[in-house]
């Protein structure tokens, strides 16, 4: 199985056997993947895969049992690197949607930076996937999505506090991902 965690399958198969008791992160992470696929001739053929077996795995560090930190980019970057995840792929789940700042507010950010961000349209594109989906899978304009995560968290917290400073940076990506498929040929 884990050559196959960069495949949209074999991402999708890793996904369903965590998340499904979590319900509403269930419905959200079918919907980013979904929408990672859209949007995925904003990024190479070649790594197209991958973008949306990231989007798959976004939040898998939620699960329960992966658990360790408790904060879920970096316990499921972990978890995929236990099961011999491709690096990349790993990466990319380890630093979606702007995770450096969310580590940032819980004092996690040397544990983070173990996993080098890159800067890239797949990232882009899977932080487009994510900033673009409700809790519960619904399809969200950027601000609606930025706005709904401040309100679901308390002004102060970590999240609200972390969201609030990375908003211009997820901004960016988001705009650079809709550049993207605005030029894509028809």
């Amino acid at each position: 199985m884990p050559s196959a965690l960069d495949t949209p399958q074999g991402a999708a198969g890793l996904a369903e056997s965590l998340l499904p008791p979590l319900g509403n992160r269930w419905l959200h992470t079918q919907a980013v993947a979904a929408r990672a696929n859209e949007v995925s001739a904003a990024v190479s053929e070649a790594d197209r895969d991958l973008l949306v077996a990231a989007a798959w795995l976004h939040d898998i560090g939620y699960a329960p049992e992966l658990r360790d930190t408790g904060f879920h980019p970096l316990d499921g970057a972990r978890h995929l690197e236990l099961l011999g995840a491709p690096a990349r792929l790993v990466r990319l789940v380890a630093h979606h949607s702007g995770a450096v700042y969310e580590a940032e507010q819980r004092r996690l950010s040397a544990e983070l930076a173990v996993y080098e961000r890159e800067d890239s349209p797949v990232l882009d594109a899977l932080i487009f996937a994510d900033m673009t989906t409700g809790p519960a899978g619904q399809s969200f304009d950027f601000d609606t999505r930025i706005d709904e995560i401040l309100v679901r968290y308390e002004p102060g917290s970590e999240v609200h506090n972390a969201i609030s400073k990375a908003r211009p940076y997820l901004r960016g990506a988001v705009e650079r991902t809709l550049d993207r498929m605005a030029h894509q040929p028809m």
